[in-house]
């Protein structure tokens, strides 16, 4: 388990410098940044995939966790050390991000989500609807030894799919470790409205999972 942590804290710290660490770089508007962004985020799963993917199943992300919890492929223990070394990635991934924008070279806003109009119920509906399409695609991907070779493939590019859509609203969380690092860091109305975060991806996570399990023709 100490092996399957250590690469889940990695994995999200990794997904947190890049994916965050993009957005802060070069900004997220509807030209190249917006577009290199999303990018970012599904080629960090797509490399994590494929080097951690056989150690920890590559989760990096609470809302996965939970779904997998839910699905019956991981255990109550299991998904709480999954979970704090996920917070714990993200934690550190912006901390490393906050010494980037110390010397000036990124905002200082880390790639933290923000609430669409200072809208909480809009922000929440759109995280759902983003983590329901992403945590759909990843347990039904993963269901099938059939689709192993392309898994961490069709993982990231739905991710980058989200992205695509999501960052013009939220920034795109779907994964509450990955708001909460660089939040803590940024501060402001980024802490503030960071639960939004934190809480609808779960809740698109759990409807994503209950659905699959209803639709699942092998259950």
């Amino acid at each position: 388990m100490l092996k399957k942590c250590i690469a889940e804290c990695l994995g999200t710290c990794v997904l947190v410098v890049f994916g965050c660490g993009t957005a802060a770089a070069i900004g997220c508007d509807v030209s190249g940044g917006y577009v290199a962004t999303a990018l970012t985020f599904g080629l960090v799963i797509v490399a994590m995939a494929y080097s951690i993917g056989n150690i920890s199943g590559c989760h990096i992300n609470p809302a996965v966790s939970l779904a997998m919890l839910i699905s019956g492929k991981l255990s109550v223990s299991d998904f709480i050390y999954y979970i704090v070394s996920q917070f714990a990635g993200g934690i550190i991934g912006a901390l490393i991000l906050k010494i980037f924008a110390s010397s000036g070279a990124i905002d200082a806003g880390l790639g933290s989500n923000g609430l669409y109009n200072g809208n909480v119920g809009l922000s929440i509906l759109i995280e759902i609807i983003l983590t329901f399409v992403f945590v759909l695609a990843i347990l039904g991907v993963t269901s099938r030894d059939a689709f192993s070779s392309v898994a961490g493939l069709v993982i990231g590019l739905t991710l980058t799919l989200v992205h695509l859509l999501g960052i013009y609203f939220t920034g795109t969380s779907v994964n509450p470790a990955r708001s909460l690092g660089p939040a803590i860091f940024a501060g402001g109305d980024a802490l503030s409205s960071v639960w939004v975060f934190i809480v609808a991806p779960l809740i698109g996570a759990a409807l994503a999972a209950l659905c699959y399990k209803f639709l699942d023709t092998d259950k």
